[in-house]
């Protein structure tokens, strides 16, 4: 979703602003700019610069395409700002896209790209809830506004406080905000200061050599720049300078906060002999898998400490003791992966398990219970909904959570008491592949974890089970030579404007979870359903027109399954079956047949979702389609 990046330096940062949208790109965005100050270094005035004058440039192309422009426009300076925008407020449009300027009141906004008069420019992730009542509130003062926009709407607004002091002005700015930001402004008569604030999205301050500093929403995007990452806490706002900083908490008072070493991933991973990083990361679910796993040698507690040192009486194995029931709470894909952990934690450690769409809990009634162990599920831990929901839960009371996470300098991290990181490894498609199956493998931990802490499981099953897990990297290779049957599928997939997809038990899940990687790539509409629930209306819409994949794994549910198939078949429908030896499910007419390499048992949803992950990709390449950077769709959702 939406990227930050600031910087404060000695020299040009331009192409360092730049780099940084680029390692940022893998998240999604429709526009992107870059705002600088143009004054010059080492002349004497404030700061340290010429007093000089704010120059931007922006598009709805690729980053690339920014990088351009601002180096035909000669677009150079030492403070900083670059975005890239998912749009929210507005349609992807040059008007829209950030930085945004502020001349003041009685001034053409339309103009501020043609002339040096904008007095304040500002980056915005997030979603300002208030906007309406402070644009009209500003328009009465004589602001005019260029865009649709409600980032627009803070840029006037600091405007209007500002009275010499660049960081008083956002101070008192965000305390009428009201919904969820990161900020990074500057100021035309403050060169080489840079102002960021935080409130419900992510923000980070880096330090680097020379006095340089940093501000961005991921740290990713400073990678090989600096690793030495502050995050910012909800509520703080950061004065930046060249050569230093300081930090005022939501109450006003200034803090200290920790400095971490941080190692992330510097760029986009190089594709090999891949054609998109969709299909790399779809081939790295055995790495992941087996590096999920690594130095897993028993149920230990210390596997869900990943967080900060737990406090006497809260670690892993007391909190597993201490609870009677599971509420787990994500989003999209993350969501089906918690489905997937509801039966196996009722089924193996006999724990009531509810699993709630983390947009919508914190918007119900629901009933607390502070014996309960809260749950959150998240590729990035950044997921403002997830985390909106974390919050919630905590209000009320239930204070035990674990987080099953890719991200170990996550919010979400920071803000559990447990966690379990995944170890995939950076995902760059939009479209989650390997990020979803080592969370069913941590998942899986985690319930043999909650097993074994009520006595629900002994030493001989924790060793078959922890075998099986073992043993996942190699059935996936297994199960990745299928690629040549499912690319046959996909060209008859790519015709179509409908499918269904269709599972029981712990594979209704994966059939949602297929149902959603065909329509997020490929653009099919694709719906999923309990394949009981055929007769119950779905039915209606079955013809030789629809195709209906089924995931048919060889379990206690095998029989009623294999009915509903028959009901599809006497209406004319055609079966995409994928089924496990033994299922005595053979190829007929109408009836296309894949067979799984094995039987696996409680792990088979993490086998069966990789031909539905392949069989989405091959549709989406053979109907054209962006496929790492599906429209509308983005990484990672940082606004409700």
């Amino acid at each position: 979703m939406c990227g930050i990046v600031g910087a404060v330096a000695t020299g040009n940062i331009v192409p360092l602003l730049v780099q940084g949208l680029q390692r940022l790109e893998y998240r999604g965005y429709d526009s992107c700019g870059v705002a600088v100050h143009t004054g010059a270094v080492g002349a004497g005035s404030a700061g340290g610069a010429t007093p000089g004058a704010l120059a931007r440039v922006r598009g709805i192309a690729r980053v690339a395409d920014l990088a351009e422009q601002a180096r035909a426009q000669q677009l150079a300076g030492h403070t900083g700002i670059a975005h890239t925008r998912w749009a929210t407020h507005g349609a992807p449009a040059v008007s829209n896209a950030h930085p945004h300027f502020s001349m003041g009141p009685g001034q053409d906004q339309h103009q501020a790209m043609d002339d040096a008069r904008g007095r304040v420019t500002l980056v915005h992730n997030g979603i300002i809830e208030n906007h309406e009542e402070l644009r009209a509130e500003l328009q009465a003062r004589g602001y005019h506004f260029a865009s649709q926009t409600d980032t627009e709407v803070i840029v006037h607004l600091i405007d209007s406080l500002y009275e010499g002091d660049l960081f008083e002005a956002v101070r008192a700015a965000v305390q009428r905000l009201r919904g969820s930001y990161s900020l990074a402004v500057l100021h035309r008569d403050e060169p080489q200061r840079l102002v960021g604030a935080r409130e419900g999205s992510p923000l980070v301050l880096g330090l680097g050599e020379d006095g340089h500093r940093y501000l961005a929403s991921d740290a990713m995007a400073l990678a090989g720049v600096t690793d030495q990452i502050i995050y910012l806490e909800e509520g703080d706002v950061a004065d930046v300078q060249l050569g230093k900083h300081w930090i005022h908490d939501r109450a006003g008072q200034r803090v200290e906060r920790a400095v971490k070493t941080v190692h992330a991933i510097g760029g986009a991973a190089e594709l090999g002999p891949y054609r998109h990083y969709m299909q790399k990361e779809i081939f790295e679910q055995p790495r992941a898998i087996a590096d999920t796993l690594e130095g897993v040698q028993a149920v230990a507690p210390e596997l869900f400490e990943a967080g900060a040192p737990p406090a006497p009486g809260e670690g892993a194995w007391a909190t597993f003791r201490a609870v009677d029931r599971v509420l787990i709470l994500a989003c999209g894909t993350s969501y089906y992966a918690g489905c997937v952990a509801r039966d196996w934690i009722e089924a193996l450690a006999g724990l009531p398990c509810s699993v709630e769409i983390a947009s919508e809990y914190r918007y119900r009634t629901s009933v607390p219970h502070p014996a309960t162990l809260v749950v959150t599920i998240s590729q990035s831990g950044e997921t403002a909904d997830t985390l909106a929901a974390l919050r919630h839960a905590q209000s009320l009371g239930m204070r035990h959570t674990l987080t099953v996470c890719n991200v170990a300098t996550s919010a979400m991290v920071r803000e559990c008491k447990l966690a379990y990181l995944t170890r995939a490894g950076v995902e760059i498609g939009v479209a989650s592949t390997k990020a979803f199956t080592t969370q069913l493998a941590g998942l899986f931990l985690l319930t043999l974890a909650l097993a074994q802490a009520r006595g629900r499981l002994s030493d001989e099953q924790e060793a078959q089970h922890l075998k099986a897990m073992r043993h996942l990297p190699v059935a996936l290779q297994a199960v990745l030579a299928l690629e040549p049957q499912l690319i046959n599928w996909a060209e008859q997939f790519a015709s179509k404007e409908n499918a269904l997809f269709l599972g029981r038990g712990l594979h209704y899940p994966i059939a949602q979870e297929g149902a959603l990687k065909l329509k997020e790539i490929s653009y099919i509409h694709a719906e999923a359903y309990a394949a009981g629930e055929l007769k119950h209306g779905p039915l209606a819409l079955v013809t030789s027109a629809m195709p209906v994949v089924t995931v048919a794994p060889n379990d206690a549910l095998l029989e009623k399954l294999k009915s509903n198939l028959q009901e599809v078949r006497a209406r004319g429908g055609v079966l995409y079956v994928l089924a496990d030896a033994g299922t005595r499910i053979d190829s007929a007419e109408g009836l296309h047949v894949i067979r799984m390499p094995e039987n696996y048992g409680l792990l088979s949803p993490i086998l069966h979702a990789v031909p539905l992950q392949l069989l989405a990709y091959h549709t989406a390449l053979a109907r054209g389609t962006d496929v790492d950077k599906p429209r509308n769709l983005a990484k990672s959702v940082t606004v409700e």
